[in-house]
């Protein structure tokens, strides 16, 4: 009887060591019903007071998840406090007003780049920590009235209002004293900008997972200045002709991931940005250490792009086993001058693209005709991006723009088999390496390069000859390297190389019998800068 008793006395003790003490529990539910708090679920009642009341008790809770069950919630804008859930369950439709005086006062926001004082964005968070929207319901932004006044008043840009509504005025009260606007003013002249769907600024674990969302005023997920942030299992579904209609736009973040998402859009489908012009290389907040996963991309103009608001750079971004179908362009980088700042250590593998309307690949430092100037910081720099695993369809097979002052440096393209209409444009770029590439065209040159050095190709054709033009071309090319490469039965010229400035172009073992000619070299060419091995 003693043993049983001291064997007792034993268990209680380990039972009370591993309790917490009464004090460190938090009361209250972990969940908090908007139903409770006066929501109506008719799609008339505007349930914003409803939601922040059920907000404020889940926060005075030390945190908890915000429900929304069951029917349509009409509501203004809500405003995400730290330690909240908002869970949207599946059949529920949460749809913000279309009425924009309810997103009035205005707040601080970043728009295209640019600190600003906005419209309020219709889920909101500002300096909060472990924060989340998830569910199988529905978020509809209600967009076609905001669609419907930014067209409206692109037709009177550059005129003057005659009566400015409330909130231009209050827009320009907020806002035109600052010194600090972008170089390019001329989206601020009407005083109207429309706000992103969901913007959480500078918050640490965001997470967006399993809901719908659609018709966004303005960009619809918008992280900016967060550290971890995941987006996965979502799906956007915007109109094509939705102005500014992006999916996800992550700008100024780091250690982002996204993944297992579908995104239908009415712009870039995942864009990646980091501030605009001087206000953004001053705030100096990258976007980095981003990795996007196992996506599909369908219309929008780009599948996943890396731009053109890059003041702050970008680096360290993975993209990975995605399909883009019907987009403008599949991978894209584009910056232009004024823009300043590095895009470095880009790798993308095992993407599908089909039926594109421009290019599978874009490098692109010409998104503006900006006129040259000379290189200071706000020179644009694109470097270190490797490619590889792309197969499928498209108009073009892709460019490779640098500057002239600022070169594209370290490129890789590697396994790429696309079927289209034009080939792959290279121009002012450096150590430039093609590995196994197939492009077939339906005409002009496979590959044409123009002010390249130390361009590497191995293994590069097509299947599609085209008399009359060369299948490779290069014009002022120095220290180039042809090994493996191939011309089919009926080919005209494999090699087409022109340009007084022309240096060092080494041939080694091709299989050009199929070409009536292997090689063509212009006048001003002279037969020494060629070496055959």
């Amino acid at each position: 009887m003693k043993r049983v008793a001291l064997l007792i006395l034993v268990l209680l003790a380990v039972r009370d060591a591993g309790a917490a003490p009464a004090a460190a529990r938090k009361p209250g539910p972990a969940f908090f019903d908007i139903r409770s708090y006066g929501a109506v679920a008719d799609g008339k009642t505007k349930a914003t007071a409803a939601i922040r009341k059920a907000i404020d008790a889940a926060a005075a809770a030390g945190g908890g998840t915000v429900v929304f069950s069951g029917g349509t919630y009409l509501t203004g804008p809500i405003h995400l406090k730290s330690n909240i859930t908002l869970l949207v369950e599946a059949g529920t439709v949460l749809k913000f007003s279309s009425d924009f005086d309810d997103y009035l006062p205005m707040v601080r926001s970043r728009w295209e780049g640019t600190e600003v004082v906005n419209f309020s964005p219709l889920i909101y968070g500002n300096k909060v920590e472990n924060v989340a929207i998830t569910g199988r319901g529905l978020i509809d932004g209600s967009g076609e009235p905001w669609w419907k006044t930014y067209r409206d008043l692109k037709e009177q840009l550059g005129k003057p209002v005659a009566k400015p509504s409330k909130w231009q005025a209050e827009f320009a009260r907020l806002n035109t004293a600052r010194a600090d606007w972008p170089d390019d003013r001329r989206w601020l002249e009407n005083g109207f900008l429309r706000p992103p769907l969901i913007q959480i600024l500078d918050c640490k674990n965001l997470a967006i997972t399993d809901v719908t969302v659609k018709n966004p005023p303005f960009w619809t997920i918008n992280p900016v200045y967060c550290d971890g942030v995941t987006i996965r299992g979502i799906t956007v579904d915007n109109p094509e002709d939705a102005p500014n209609g992006d999916g996800i736009d992550v700008e100024s973040s780091r250690n982002v991931h996204i993944s297992d998402s579908h995104i239908s859009a009415g712009d870039d489908c995942i864009a990646l940005k980091s501030g605009r012009d001087a206000q953004g290389r001053k705030i100096a907040r990258p976007v980095e250490n981003v990795t996007i996963t196992n996506c599909t991309m369908v219309r929008g103009h780009g599948g996943v792009s890396i731009g053109s608001e890059m003041a702050g750079g970008a680096r360290r971004i993975a993209i990975s086993n995605c399909v883009f179908q019907d987009t403008q362009r599949g991978i894209r980088i584009k910056t232009t001058r004024g823009r300043g700042n590095v895009v470095e250590d880009v790798q993308v593998s095992n993407i599908v693209v089909r039926d594109l309307k421009y290019e599978a690949v874009a490098l692109d430092m010409f998104y503006t005709a900006a006129p040259p100037e000379p290189v200071s910081e706000r020179t644009p720099r694109v470097r270190n991006v490797h490619i590889s695993g792309i197969t499928g369809t498209a108009k073009g097979a892709g460019v490779m723009l640098g500057l002239e002052e600022s070169r594209l440096d370290d490129v890789t393209l590697t396994d790429f088999d696309v079927t289209t209409e034009t080939g792959l444009v290279i121009r002012n770029a450096d150590h430039v390496t093609l590995r196994s590439v197939r492009i077939n065209t339906q005409g002009g040159p496979v590959i044409s390069a123009e002010n390249a050095t130390n361009l590497r190709l191995y293994d590069v054709g097509t299947s599609a000859p085209h008399p009359g033009t060369p299948a490779v071309a290069f014009v002022n090319v120095a220290h180039a390297f042809l090994q493996g490469c191939y011309a089919p039965a009926g080919s005209d010229i494999f090699l087409s190389v022109r340009g007084r400035d022309t240096r060092t172009i080494i041939l080694g073992e091709n299989d050009l019998v199929g070409a009536r000619s292997p090689l063509m070299l212009g006048g001003d060419v002279s037969p020494n800068v060629i070496t055959r091995r």
